[in-house]
């Protein structure tokens, strides 16, 4: 059986009196995760789709400006 660093759950949230300065960083680390990796992860399909719908536009105007010509 793994030995743990503490002897118990509470001694594990006060983190050695430490605590004030380590779950602070936690939620702040979660609060930017959540804001900035999850979003694009989560909006994949939007995205790709935004890609497709300009693609399609910049073909569309090159086929245009070409029989302008």
């Amino acid at each position: 059986m793994p030995e743990f660093q503490f002897d118990s759950f509470a001694a594990f949230l006060a983190m050695g009196d430490y605590a004030i300065y380590v779950w602070p960083v936690y939620i702040l680390f979660a609060l930017f995760f959540v804001t900035t990796v999850l979003p694009p992860i989560l909006g994949r399909r939007k995205i790709i789709r935004q890609l497709k719908a300009r693609l399609e536009r910049m073909e569309s105007n090159m086929a245009e400006q070409g029989e302008g010509n």
